[in-house]
């Protein structure tokens, strides 16, 4: 079986929540017979199809972007080319230039859309964007949900129910770094044996201004990996606030993160907007074995972080209750090991990137059958191959 993947970015432009959660459906699925291609814009001059991890990438050059929406000409032509190859093509909402492509390329083969997130922030623009919206979700043949909570609380969702699944996010922890004992070092000797960790883009609905006003006049350490466009804000704020305590490292590779996840004493992930809708970063502390803090925003932060079992949810917006969560497992390390060891378990129960791709599997197979069904297709063979554990 052939899946065409279609987002705005990927590998090996952009790395981030989205990007990785495309890279483990092509490697999971992959592992059990499923071709998988990517399609992407870039703005880099070298766009030859790149091979990545056992899938195909395609670039095209990305035009102009308008209110933060990628365009590309160009992805048309290559999307309806890769579509007539593909026995599945699957999106990635938000992106609406995506749904004006899926109609201009005329894309007539099966369709399924992982709705990673509601469109929060540009209200104006939404409602002219409605209407094509609309028309696209429900042009596709299944819609998933990347966890129950954003099911219930998401109002697009809502009018989808009779098509859409559940399928959460999974990691493979086989597929990041082994912790390196120099830069276990480096990193100890830089920061201490203890300390507070964020992870991710510095975006508007991180929280992470609300963190910064939570730790001042504290002493809890707390280190901020990433850049973004909230970046040289949130240092001006710790100027002001006077923060001593508080680590901004910018953008690091895989095996500095992974450092920095495996001495971290626990994870905090203040998003305070539904635009976060799940929080890859908070699962890979899941994955890590540490305590998390998160709050409760109605998306999948709350599915992954089980207040009083995997670590405490506090109210967004809220500088006081993320404060006093911080001191709560601060002061309590033998609580803070043990909501560690409880996200580590959640983490193997329900999370792993095995999971995720038997279920998009089994997803791919039903709308194959279908659609082959329907036009008296002969459905493609799938190669059910054992679960890798390299």
């Amino acid at each position: 079986m052939r899946v065409l993947h279609f987002y705005k970015t990927y590998y090996p432009d952009s790395v981030g929540g989205i990007e990785q959660v495309i890279r483990q459906m092509c490697v999971g699925t992959g592992r059990l017979g499923v071709a998988n291609t990517v399609l992407s814009l870039s703005r880099e001059k070298d766009l030859a199809p790149i091979a990545f991890e056992g899938h195909t990438v395609h670039r095209v050059p990305l035009d102009f972007e308008l209110a933060s929406n990628a365009c590309s000409i160009s992805s048309l032509g290559a999307l309806a080319r890769l579509a007539r190859q593909a026995d599945v093509v699957h999106y990635h909402f938000p992106w609406p230039f995506m749904d004006l492509a899926h109609f201009i390329a005329r894309v007539k083969k099966p369709t399924v859309v992982t709705y990673h997130s509601d469109i929060v922030r540009q209200k104006k623009l939404l409602r002219l964007y409605q209407p094509l919206k609309q028309r696209f979700l429900r042009s596709v043949d299944a819609i998933v949900a990347t966890s129950p909570n954003y099911m219930e609380s998401s109002p697009v969702l809502g009018r989808y129910r009779d098509k859409t699944r559940i399928i959460t996010y999974g990691l493979d922890q086989g597929t990041y770094p082994q912790p390196d004992p120099a830069l276990l070092a480096h990193w100890r000797e830089r920061i201490g044996p203890k300390f507070f960790l964020f992870v991710g883009v510095l975006r508007y609905y991180k929280g992470l201004h609300v963190l910064l006003e939570a730790v001042a006049d504290t002493d809890y350490p707390v280190v901020i990996v990433g850049a973004g466009p909230e970046e040289a804000a949130l240092k001006i704020q710790a100027m002001r606030l006077g923060l001593k305590n508080v680590v901004f490292v910018g953008a690091v590779g895989e095996d500095d993160k992974v450092a920095l996840l495996t001495l971290c004493y626990a994870l905090a992930f203040p998003s305070h907007l539904r635009s976060e809708a799940f929080g890859i970063s908070l699962l890979e502390g899941a994955m890590f074995g540490k305590p998390l803090i998160s709050c409760d925003i109605g998306s999948g932060t709350t599915y992954i972080n089980i207040d009083g079992e995997t670590g405490l949810v506090t109210p967004p917006d809220d500088p006081r209750a993320l404060r006093a969560a911080m001191r709560t497992l601060w002061d309590n390390p033998e609580m803070a090991r043990d909501m560690g060891a409880r996200a580590a378990a959640r983490f193997e129960a329900v999370f792993t990137a095995e999971q995720m791709a038997s279920g998009y599997l089994a997803l791919y197979r039903e709308l194959v059958a279908r659609h082959s069904a329907r036009s008296g297709a002969v459905a493609p063979a799938v190669a059910v191959l054992p679960p890798s554990r390299d």
